[in-house]
């Protein structure tokens, strides 16, 4: 694929004429036009040719990567076969069955999961329980996009690994996981008999041998992890890496175990951090409603989807007891199959607030659907990460509330109804400055095409580029080590 170019011409050493002997002949007067003609030429082609094109000797694996530039993060993308990523949704559209998880729905037949023809870039599926972890298509699309398409993307795509500020691995991990999970779902936690695990073995395996990996150890790399269960086999290998989650829900069984239960209210998160990761927008599955359409709104609060969740969701199932019976509360059992779909965009439309409390984890598609209906969202969930904070300020948006004031009797809808037209107006002003902060989609066919800059897709390489400097520095930290040393692992963070 060509590059970028984004070098611009500098000045030659072109000759003043005062300089030049008056007296000079023609001939020597044409050599030394030609002479400078061809210096100048020599000196714009060196200084605006493609990165591939420069002369430079090759980086030794003891180098340091490169200082990030000050306005764009530069990317290379790692050499992997097409069955990992492209290929898994050709495999995807020629299968036959559609997805055992989700339920009949008599008034909303399924499409045929079928392309009628092949594409270069087929269209990820819209079923609900794969859309919603789709980050990791729209920003390979974005890569692959032709340089001159391109200008406004915060990455810029570079061709060699030592000029590269960050190295993107184009496995689609959450499509595998997921595909793995439609099919025999019992086969996911084993290795034997699963094609997921032979996947991200596959990835690993190609990427760990390359001089990228060796130069950092991996700390410059990018795997887009959207899905909980993503990658579930090989977490511990690529741990070094800059992992884009949704949240570190998934991640809490594994951390709690390396604690020895030596804390009860601090997890010691020794494969995930805010120091090196970045927490990532779901995508969100209803339509966006533009502050120009927002009707009057009669439902105080609203929340639908399954009421009973494990672990830290449990609280869903105690907010459910105590608001279901409360006037303009609805709380609604629910499934994103299309009659869902439909129910949601009616309930978030016409409600001030949505109910937002954790589910399996900390987070969920629900709060980006809220946000995309101008609906406020009502965050109760103690441990929530959310993506682009330290860019994005959700109290200007969202009402935190405490879990143990939420379960109060009639706490929580006396705090909600204290809220004047005014604030509630300002929360959805505000609400509508951020809904394309979290949107993926580009608009083209795909995901081939110009991103808009203040979409989610740019907004994620921003967090990244933000972790630049310590990620450099942990480089640094583990090269000078002594042979036989090793540091603890030690990154926790709040």
């Amino acid at each position: 694929m060509p590059l970028k170019n984004t070098a611009t011409a500098g000045a030659g050493g072109i000759l003043h004429p005062s300089t030049l002997r008056p007296l000079c002949s023609v001939p020597s007067l044409l050599l030394s036009l030609a002479l400078a003609t061809v210096l100048l030429s020599s000196l714009f082609f060196l200084r605006s040719a493609p990165p591939l094109l420069r002369s430079s000797s090759s980086s030794s694996s003891s180098e340091i990567p490169p200082s990030p530039s000050a306005d764009r993060i530069r990317v290379h993308v790692a050499e992997l076969p097409r069955s990992l990523n492209y290929g898994l949704l050709e495999r995807y559209w020629s299968s036959p069955h559609p997805d055992s998880r989700i339920p009949a729905d008599p008034d909303h037949p399924s499409r045929p999961t079928h392309l009628r023809k092949p594409a270069d870039y087929p269209p990820y599926p819209e079923n609900p329980l794969i859309k919603q972890y789709s980050a990791e298509y729209w920003i390979l699309g974005d890569l692959e996009t032709p340089p001159g398409a391109r200008g406004g993307s915060f990455a810029e795509r570079v061709a060699s690994w030592e000029e590269a500020d960050v190295v993107f691995v184009p496995f689609f991990a959450t499509l595998s996981a997921e595909m793995q999970l439609g099919r025999d779902k019992g086969k996911f936690r084993r290795k034997e008999g699963n094609e997921d695990y032979a996947r991200q073995r596959e990835a690993v395996d190609l990427v760990k041998g390359s001089e990228a990996w060796r130069r950092s150890g991996g700390r410059d790399h990018v795997f887009v992890l959207t899905d909980p269960v993503a990658m579930w086999h090989v977490r511990d290998e690529i741990a070094p890496a800059i992992l884009l989650v949704v949240d570190f829900g998934g991640w809490y069984r594994l951390d709690s175990k390396s604690s020895n239960g030596s804390s009860s209210d601090m997890v010691h998160h020794t494969q995930v951090s805010l120091l090196k990761d970045v927490v990532v927008p779901y995508t969100h599955l209803l339509p966006r409603l533009h502050l120009s359409e927002n009707q009057k709104r009669q439902t105080l609060l609203y929340f639908k989807g399954a009421k009973h969740r494990h672990r830290g969701g449990v609280v869903r199932e105690k907010l459910w007891d105590l608001l279901v019976e409360v006037p303009s509360v609805i709380m609604e059992e629910g499934f994103p199959n299309a009659t869902g779909r439909e129910q949601s965009i009616k309930g978030m439309s016409s409600s001030e607030f949505c109910l937002h409390p954790a589910g399996d984890t900390p987070t969920s598609c629900r709060l980006f659907d809220a946000i995309q209906s101008l609906c406020i969202p009502v965050i109760i969930s103690d441990d929530i990460e959310l993506p682009f904070e330290g860019i994005l300020d959700y109290s200007d948006f969202s009402v935190f509330v405490a879990t143990a004031d939420a379960l109060r009797p009639n706490w929580l809808i006396d705090r909600l109804r204290s809220f004047s037209e005014e604030q509630k107006d300002r929360f959805r002003r505000n609400m509508a400055k951020v809904q394309p902060n979290f949107e993926y989609d580009s608009g083209h066919q795909g995901g081939i095409g110009p991103i808009p800059p203040d979409g989610a897709v740019n907004y994620i390489w921003k967090k990244v580029y933000q972790k630049l400097p310590m990620i450099k520095e942990a480089i640094v930290r583990e090269r000078r080590k002594p042979p036989g040393v090793s540091i603890p692992l030690r990154c926790h963070c709040t």
